[in-house]
Parts: C-alpha cells; sequence; structure tokens
C-alpha cells in the first residue's frame, strides 16, 4: 500500500501549482469583486490543458486519469480561495465528460473542440423552483415533434448562465418525457441559450462565488435538435447520477485546497501575533484546536484521493461496485466541504476583525465554501442519504422511491 503520488502525478501538481501561483492567485481578490473570470485567464487554462484534462484527444483532451483531475482541483481552489474558478473547471471537466460518453458524434465535434479551448461554456442544468436534490420529480418536460425536442420548463440556481449566454456553450439538462415510466422516463439534453429566442434567462445574486454566475432558464417551446438527446432517452437519470460522481470529487478537491490555502494562512499567523506576552499558537485553546484542523484536513483529503482512486479503478476495469463508488463520492464531497468550513471558520476566528475584513482572504473563502455546505452539487443531508441507502439497502430510506 502506497499513499503517495507516483512520479507523473507530482510532476503535473508541480507544474499546476507553479501556474496558477503565477496566473491565477494574484487575480484572485478581483475574480471575487469584479463578479467575472478573465476570459485571458480562461484560455491561459485552455492551453495550459486544464479545461480538457480527461477528454479524449480527439476533442483537444489530454486523456488524465480522475486522480489528475482531483489534483487540479485543489490547486485552483487554493489558488482562488472563493471556489469560483474551481467551480468553472469542475463543471467542464465533469459534464463534458458525460458528453464525450453517451453524446451524438455530431454534438462532440460540435462543442468539445470549443470547450477544451476556452471558448464555451459546460454546465448542469438540474435544480428547479420547487427544490434541487429530487431529480426524479422534476417538472421541465421534453417531447420529439418533426425531428426536433421541444422542451419546456424552469431550471434555477444554474452555474454559468451568464458565460453560457455570451460565449456559447451549453448545459446537460435534466428533463422528463414520461412521467409513468419513473426513473426511465427522464432524459438528458444538450440546451444552448445564447441567442435563442425560446429561451429566457435572469441571474440570481449569491453571497459568494462571485467570479461565476448563478441563474436561471425558462425554456418556452425550445427547440433542439434530436442530435443533443444525450445517450438513450430512458438513461438521463443515471447519466445525471454518472455526472454528479464525477463533479463531487471535485467539489471537495476544491474545498480542500481552499483550507489547506486558509489553515496555512493561519498557521503564520498564530505563530506570530503576540497577544499578552506571547503567540497565540502557545494557547492551548489555539493549538489543539489548529492540530485538529491539521488531522482533520488530512482524513479529508486522504478520503478525497482515495475516490479519485477508487473512480480510476471503477472506469478501468470494474474493480468495484457502483455502491461503493456512490458511497465514497458521497462521503468525500460530505467531509471535505464540512471540514474546509470549520478551518475557514476558526481561521477567522484567530484573526478577529481582521480575519472578518476583506483584507484577507478568508471571508471570500468562506462564502464560496458556504455553497457547498447548503447544496452546491447536493446538500450535506443528501450525501448522508445516499450513504445510508447504500449502507442499508432503499427499504430504509426514509420515502421509498
Amino acid at each position: 500500500m502506497d499513499f503517495s503520488l507516483d512520479k507523473e502525478h507530482e510532476l503535473f501538481k508541480k507544474t499546476v501549482r507553479e501556474f496558477l501561483q503565477r496566473e491565477l492567485e494574484p487575480i484572485s481578490k478581483d475574480i471575487d469583486s469584479k463578479k467575472e473570470i478573465p476570459r485571458e485567464f480562461i484560455k491561459k487554462m485552455a492551453e495550459f490543458g486544464l479545461l480538457g484534462l480527461t477528454l479524449s484527444s480527439e476533442y483537444g483532451g489530454i486523456e488524465a486519469d480522475n486522480i489528475s483531475a482531483v489534483i487540479a482541483a485543489e490547486e485552483i481552489g487554493r489558488a482562488d480561495i472563493s471556489v469560483a474558478t474551481a467551480v468553472y473547471y469542475l463543471l467542464l471537466a465533469s459534464w463534458s465528460k458525460i458528453l464525450e460518453k453517451y453524446g451524438t458524434e455530431e454534438a462532440k465535434q460540435e462543442f468539445l473542440p470549443k470547450i477544451t479551448k476556452g471558448e464555451w461554456f459546460m454546465g448542469i442544468a438540474s435544480t428547479e423552483p420547487h427544490g434541487g436534490s429530487d431529480v426524479l420529480n422534476i417538472n421541465t418536460t421534453m417531447k420529439v415533434e418533426h425531428n426536433n425536442l421541444i422542451v419546456n420548463g424552469e431550471k434555477i440556481f444554474i452555474s454559468g448562465v451568464k458565460e453560457a449566454s455570451l460565449y456559447g456553450g451549453g448545459f446537460v439538462t435534466i428533463v422528463k418525457h414520461d412521467p409513468s415510466k419513473g426513473h426511465r422516463g427522464i432524459a438528458a439534453v444538450l440546451t444552448t441559450i445564447k441567442d435563442n429566442e425560446h429561451v429566457e434567462t435572469g441571474i440570481i445574486e449569491n453571497m459568494g462565488r462571485g467570479g461565476i454566475s448563478t441563474g436561471y432558464i425558462k425554456y418556452n417551446d425550445t427547440p433542439y435538435p434530436q442530435e443533443y438527446l444525450i445517450g438513450d432517452m430512458e438513461r438521463g437519470f443515471y447519466y445525471a447520477m454518472e455526472g454528479f460522481n464525477l463533479a463531487r470529487p471535485l467539489v471537495a478537491a476544491a474545498c480542500i485546497g481552499a483550507a489547506e490555502k486558509a489553515l496555512d494562512i493561519g498557521l503564520d499567523f498564530i505563530k506570530n501575533r503576540i497577544m499578552f506576552g506571547r503567540p497565540l499558537a502557545k494557547y492551548e485553546a489555539i493549538q489543539f484546536e489548529a492540530v485538529e484542523d491539521y488531522i482533520k484536513l488530512e482524513m479529508a483529503k486522504d478520503l478525497v484521493y482515495k475516490t479519485a482512486w477508487m473512480l480510476d479503478e471503477y472506469y478501468r476495469n470494474k474493480r468495484f461496485a457502483l455502491s461503493d463508488i456512490n458511497k465514497m463520492v458521497a462521503a468525500s464531497k460530505w467531509i471535505a466541504t464540512e471540514t474546509a468550513y470549520n478551518i475557514l471558520t476558526h481561521v477567522m476566528m484567530w484573526h478577529g476583525a481582521l480575519g472578518y475584513s476583506k483584507e484577507l482572504p478568508i471571508e471570500r473563502g468562506l462564502r464560496g465554501i458556504l455553497s457547498y455546505l447548503v447544496g452546491a452539487e447536493g446538500a450535506i443531508n443528501i450525501m448522508k442519504l445516499i450513504i445510508g441507502r447504500e449502507l442499508f439497502g432503499r427499504d430504509f430510506m426514509p420515502t421509498k422511491p
């Protein structure tokens, strides 16, 4: 058993960190305040290979594994502690992969090269006004008419609405085509919104993650070509669950990166801040809290990397059952997010009034991490429900689907 990264992954981590320290960290404060990731930086990410990391070279990707994807997410979260840039990255990394695996060749040729070049956006449109976790009960519909897919309904709290509206790209959109079929009555459709007269969009102001937009999309008899149907019409629910399994470890890794940065700032501060004649780190209440934070962060990081390793093993040779993957993905998303939130809160409190100010990155990190605590890519209690379902079976779920 070896817990270290191999030489290839170590080199990748080193080069990614150097790139992000040079190109992202200096602009991270502006990303939050100006509420935009500069297009120039997105193009630099693309040229570096980060936007096509796990995609085939046929579409401009470099065919890296899930461990590499997690490394990149961690380093992006570290360089932009608000996690806005990490959100942009992880959405493209996970949902573009779903398009590559199950989409038509026409859609892949149209979208993926532009995504890997940093020209177009790719995200997920699942959440609706009545809730986001109960995918089975979505109200957005899709029907086939005259060789078109006609979509009606509303999605809300969708990341990347402004980006897709301005620059192009689209969303893996979860729709219902036959309510009588349950899970198999749900399809996944690739939807675009730029210059689309049958689509209405709006922006929702969040408290954090200012660098990437959040908004709503209303589809009004919106036609899309049949080539935009992703895979089998009866397997959209399963494609969505697979996409979340790819995205959640990246969320967890981004939270780990932000927490690592915050803890570095915090440890340096309490070693040098003198109160009542001695450093804060000499006070047992502060030192023990810092020690617990360090250990819990190491535990969370091990869990995230184990999950990435298991995903690679699952896709290479089906070494693990899907149930094992579901449990580990949910656990890593829950534990990493909660650990990061606690660390950022502690570091803010160590700094006192300074930590609450915008002079330090801690406050924007805390605002960003909160999005993943309350619901983005699945609320914490949903992660616990997933683990419980896999441990005890569906008969022990609060409501049996």
